[in-house]
């Protein structure tokens, strides 16, 4: 099973793709789609588009995830990163991929054991639990394509677990 994990960003949306193997992931590919500072929010928002597009045409996954919205402290940026996540989550459903969502917290937790993971943790452990050499963090603008297998990783783990409550304690009398 083929998973894109995507991470949205309107300057530098990342995207990775793993195969999930009963419980052995495999790295297939990852990298970074950028939109242009210098368009408007329409074209740059037709290129994140048309990126993603590119991505699911070519690597052909079986399902999506994408994290969700982190709210920041300037609500311009924030309205911004939502219209860029519409578009990526808008992407893959169009071609009949299933699309999941995670926080960010779930993710980092599930892929270094803490929710308050730093981003250098989170693709330390990414590129670790994928035995991945030639793409590592040292590489430029490498973090938003980390933070995408991250996504994917997540969802590797969480897509087939159905979610419990917790059992209700009966009480001895």
């Amino acid at each position: 099973m083929k998973l894109l994990g995507l991470d949205p960003g309107l300057r530098r949306t990342g995207w990775g793709l793993i195969e999930a193997d009963g419980d052995r992931l495999h790295y297939i590919a990852a990298g970074v789609i950028s939109s242009q500072n210098s368009l408007s929010l329409a074209e740059r928002l037709v290129q994140i588009h048309d990126g993603v597009a590119e991505t699911i045409s070519h690597y052909c996954p079986d399902e999506a995830a994408v994290e969700t919205v982190f709210v920041n402290n300037n609500p311009i940026t924030t309205v911004k990163l939502c219209h860029a996540r519409g578009v990526i989550l808008l992407v893959p459903a169009r071609v009949g991929l299933s699309v999941s969502e995670y926080e960010p917290t779930l993710i980092k937790k599930t892929v270094v054991g803490t929710g308050h993971a730093k981003k250098v943790h989170v693709a330390l452990m990414v590129y670790r639990l994928l035995h991945v050499h030639e793409y590592g963090p040292r590489h430029h603008d490498t973090n938003d394509a980390a933070d995408a297998l991250a996504v994917a990783i997540c969802h590797a783990h969480y897509r087939t677990t159905p979610l419990r409550l917790p059992e209700k304690r009966q009480r001895s009398h």
